[in-house]
């Protein structure tokens, strides 16, 4: 029996809420909304199934503006295990999944080291949903067999880049990449310079899963210039490989 004087431990749910169009999060991610006491949410994830699911609960803004401001990672970390120590069901809600370039497993970490239970509720990556939103199949009978789904934070040339860029080149896989808005000319140019071919596909799609979502498409020699000239800015992502044009030359 709990001592009255005692608060239980709470729990921690790490939900991944989808691409951000709210139709698009998972049954299990509404029901732990509707279930939260707290919600530490980031800025990619899709705030109005807050609103709608979970209007009691306290909100957290923690989301990460690029060059902008961020709540750093170890204070996320702590806000997780110090709710969920005052007795909350507390839900990190975050884009996409959680698991993919989502630091969900740092997340998962400290709280499991803090004695805190925690589930997982994974979410449609944007990495797969959004090139489908653009009529984009990541892999297609006959064109790719496999598909790359890489960060393009940091460039190709930087020391912190742990990307084989120069496999890729040459893997024949889809390569699909996320946060590389920035370092997207830098990309092309080394994927050209590894070996694949400068008129290779390409497509970037900005704001995808909102009504905002657009999409540009051209050689992977152009797509960077291509994205800037439309003003193209995060979130966005990439796509490259012959399945850019899969759907186009299958309606023709």
């Amino acid at each position: 029996m709990t001592d009255a004087t005692t608060t239980p431990t709470g729990r921690v749910l790490l939900v991944g809420g989808g691409p951000g169009d709210p139709g698009l999060l998972t049954v299990a991610g509404r029901d732990a909304l509707i279930a939260a006491d707290v919600v530490v949410t980031d800025r990619l994830a899709p705030i109005a199934a807050i609103a709608e699911h979970a209007p009691q609960a306290e909100v957290i803004h923690v989301g990460k503006i690029p060059r902008g401001e961020f709540t750093p990672q170890e204070r996320i970390n702590e806000l997780l295990v110090e709710h969920a120590r005052a007795g909350k069901v507390v839900v990190r809600l975050k884009g996409g999944d959680g698991y993919l370039f989502g630091r969900g497993g740092e997340e998962w970490q400290h709280c499991t080291a803090a004695g805190i239970p925690v589930e997982i509720v994974p979410g449609v990556s944007s990495a797969f949903s959004v090139p489908a939103l653009a009529g984009i199949p990541v892999t297609h009978r006959g064109l790719s067999q496999g598909v790359a789904v890489v960060s393009g934070h940091v460039a190709p040339e930087d020391p912190r880049s742990e990307v084989d860029w120069t496999a890729l080149a040459t893997s024949r896989l889809t390569i699909v990449i996320l946060m590389g808005v920035a370092t997207l000319g830098s990309i092309a140019r080394a994927l050209i310079a590894a070996g694949l071919p400068a008129d290779t596909p390409a497509a970037c799609i900005a704001d995808g899963a909102s009504p905002q979502q657009r999409t540009v498409r051209a050689a992977l020699s152009e797509i960077a210039s291509a994205a800037d000239e439309g003003g193209f800015a995060p979130p966005a992502i990439t796509v490259i490989g012959d399945v850019v044009d899969a759907l186009e030359v299958a309606s023709s």
